[in-house]
């Protein structure tokens, strides 16, 4: 008799799972079949009610808390996921802060915080994702279609995502291998951007979260080194 020897269940770390995109993200990946790490700063309850729905909908995830930028911290993140499930396949970045002001007026404690969320955390977790993660893993991490778009206010913010951008491109040639959108926002601001998409409406989590899902699955293995913008067609 002979018997066939599984593969292991896919693990993902989904780091900034407690927010909007976040948290759809990780129900993504879950409903696609794999293990969730539900990673968190400060929202412990938002983190565990997707957890909850994760669990609920048959999945299996666990909540873990960390410091994105606090390399230490990560470590016991990647030490707890590889406790619990066995390894780590996918690490998927979507943590990240945004501070708008013209450059001229930017407050340098505020480029600071984004400095060290946006980049140095995205850095902290890339690291560790090269070091760690099983073959045929996957890394993705999230930057904003602002860094093409010139957008008065957000030039801070935008460099912050041009820098996670120039970092993951190299990186994947070295391994050869939402709330937030809305606030301080109008209503009528709000429908004017999305006007600017072909399809006439905002982005949803879901929308993202789909994204990923392709892209952490077998079926995007062959996108490699890429930024793609999944923004619904806007320039």
């Amino acid at each position: 008799m002979t018997t066939i020897e599984q593969a292991p269940q896919r693990v993902a770390i989904v780091i900034g799972a407690s927010g909007g995109i976040g948290g759809a993200v990780a129900r993504r990946l879950a409903a696609a079949g794999m293990q969730v790490v539900v990673h968190y700063a400060g929202s412990a309850d938002r983190a565990e009610e997707v957890v909850g729905s994760i669990t609920a909908a048959g999945g299996s995830a666990a909540a873990v808390p960390g410091d994105v930028a606090d390399a230490a911290e990560m470590t016991r993140l990647f030490d707890a996921a590889e406790e619990r499930f066995g390894g780590v396949d996918v690490v998927v970045n979507t943590a990240g802060i945004m501070r708008l002001a013209p450059l001229a007026e930017m407050d340098l404690d505020a480029f600071d915080q984004m400095h060290r969320i946006n980049v140095r955390g995205t850095f902290v977790t890339s690291q560790l994702a090269a070091r760690r993660l099983r073959r045929g893993g996957a890394l993705i991490n999230f930057s904003t279609s602002v860094t093409r778009m010139q957008q008065p206010t957000y030039g801070a913010y935008a460099a912050t995502k041009g820098a996670v951008e120039a970092m993951t491109l190299i990186l994947a040639r070295e391994l050869r291998a939402t709330p937030l959108f809305l606030a301080g926002k109008s209503e009528q601001l709000v429908q004017q951007i999305a006007a600017v998409s072909p399809l006439e409406r905002l982005g949803t989590p879901d929308d993202i979260a789909d994204s990923v899902a392709f892209l952490a699955g077998p079926g995007g293995r062959w996108v490699n080194g890429q930024v793609l913008f999944a923004n619904g067609g806007v320039a």
